[in-house]
């Protein structure tokens, strides 16, 4: 197949292109380059909103001229045995609406083979220590291929940034700590995540929740929400060299672990029942549990299982007084 060449279409003409190979895309991309204009958003697809508010936040970074490519990809390798890589949403059709409606300019949509030509890599990328507590304990070697595709994708797709939900946010850490150690010439931007009005964290395994399994979720965000408050000072600004959104200003470790817990060991005598993973109150650095004496940012992150169905979500803390 000959490359489908493309240039980028004027402001406000319908512009956005679907590749699904790479010498297409190679062709694309040679045909546009703005240095420092090109962002990425990678996705497995099934997009929401919380979706194209990384889509969004994409082109507004990069402006009208830039260029806003989005990845649709089901990794493999980040799914492990008993995981639901089966069952996982494909929905390329409504996924093209959603990345048009946001601003996006291309959809990369490979198969597994074009992503893997020859199976499965023999090299893959580790995660090491930071991979292996919460999630990683969890789901061993599930950071490793998702490392590992992020890498590949964004050498295939050849950002000057990329965007992330702060939602998967021991993910977004390793992200930062990859491109960081490894001299990815890329800035890596976390976007904060998108709830439905009743508080649930938006996520494509949503879908699966029956209406009392949703009930049950909610504790998930009653959790985070009661252990913020527990210890709250203030709901202001974060400090000087914090992101641009806000960060709540809580006064106690031990305050907010113990009110989070509370919540989510009542959600454990629900109908349908919640069943705890983790609760961690953490660095987002490195993700080890902070000491009851500890300063600064820190993420209170949850994993659960309600049903058959597996949520996590978190919320970003400034713990004592700004500087």
């Amino acid at each position: 197949m000959s490359p489908k060449l493309w240039t980028k279409a004027l402001p406000g003409e319908p512009d956005m292109e679907l590749f699904r190979h790479r010498p297409e895309l190679d062709a694309a991309f040679a045909h546009f380059a703005v240095p420092g204009r090109a962002a990425v958003v990678m996705t497995m697809g099934a997009l929401h909103d919380g979706h194209a508010s990384l889509i969004r936040t994409a082109r507004a970074r990069v402006g009208a001229k830039g260029l806003v490519t989005v990845t649709v990809f089901v990794n493999p390798l980040q799914f492990g045995a008993g995981e639901d890589l089966d069952r996982y949403p494909r929905t390329l059709d409504a996924d093209l609406k959603v990345a048009a409606e946001a601003g996006a300019d291309i959809v990369f949509a490979p198969s597994a083979e074009e992503v893997y030509p020859g199976g499965e890599p023999h090299i893959r990328i580790t995660a090491g220590s930071m991979g292996e507590r919460y999630e990683g304990a969890s789901r061993p070697g599930h950071f490793d291929g998702m490392l590992t595709v992020v890498a590949k994708l964004l050498h295939i797709t050849r950002p000057d940034v990329a965007f992330f939900g702060e939602k998967d946010a021991q993910q977004l850490a390793l992200i930062r700590r990859m491109t960081r150690d490894l001299d990815f010439p890329v800035e890596i931007v976390g976007v904060p995540t998108v709830r439905e009005g009743d508080g649930l964290a938006l996520s494509s395994r949503n879908r699966y929740l029956s209406a009392q399994e949703r009930d049950t979720a909610l504790a998930l965000s009653r959790a985070l929400f009661a252990g913020r408050d527990a210890g709250l000072l203030a709901a202001a600004e974060g400090p000087a060299g914090a992101e641009e959104h806000e960060l709540i200003r809580v006064a106690s470790p031990a305050a907010v672990r113990s009110a989070a817990r509370a919540v989510l060991d009542e959600a454990a005598g629900f109908e349908p029942p919640l069943a705890l993973d983790y609760l961690g109150l953490v660095d987002p650095a490195d993700f080890t549990e902070v000491s009851d004496e500890h300063t600064g940012e820190a993420v209170l992150a949850v994993a659960a299982k309600v049903g058959a169905t597996r949520l996590i979500d978190n919320i970003r803390l400034w713990i004592g007084a700004a500087r």
